[in-house]
């Protein structure tokens, strides 16, 4: 087995022990998951649909990578080898059953789907860091759940953006 399929086992295997380390809440990614689930079954507008997946894709590699971290699991480009293979674990399953790809199917001159999975993705994360850097210099949340409402009202708000835009 090469090298590259082999760490993409290890990082896929990762994301069930990953629990322990709550880099980013359970909650946070249940939250994203659900939404995901809710628009598909709702048949929105893939470009909704995206932000979530985004979400939930980089919600799951921060608990991978703390994983690692926890563990002293240290290799040469661990953390964007681990991002690549997130990415390519849910953007090559979607492009193979030819959800991804269709020219009928862009927003700007870009697949929907993938489009919106990057913005989302970006979204959850600089909000992620914000809310890290703001209880950094607190040493406390603000209310009860914000990291939960950090993560998630940004996504929302993407959503009714998508919404508007798409309609």
């Amino acid at each position: 087995m090469n090298k590259i399929k082999l760490i993409s086992l290890i990082s896929f295997i990762g994301t069930f022990f990953t629990q322990a380390a709550l880099a980013v809440c359970p909650v946070c990614v249940i939250g994203a998951s659900a939404g995901l689930g809710l628009a598909r079954w709702l048949k929105i507008d893939d470009t909704i649909t995206g932000v979530w997946i985004g979400g939930l894709t980089v919600g799951i590699i921060m608990w991978t990578i703390e994983w690692f971290n926890k563990k002293k699991i240290n290799f040469w480009g661990k953390d964007v080898i681990i991002i690549a293979s997130y990415y390519i674990m849910v953007i090559w399953p979607l492009h193979s059953i030819e959800v991804i790809g269709s020219e009928y199917h862009t927003i700007w001159g870009m697949d929907k789907l993938i489009f919106s999975i990057f913005v989302g993705s970006a979204t959850f994360l600089v909000f992620e860091k914000w809310y890290r850097s703001m209880r950094a210099k607190r040493g406390k949340s603000l209310f009860k759940y914000q990291k939960v409402v950090w993560a998630l009202i940004p996504l929302l708000i993407l959503s009714i953006i998508f919404y508007f835009i798409t309609k």
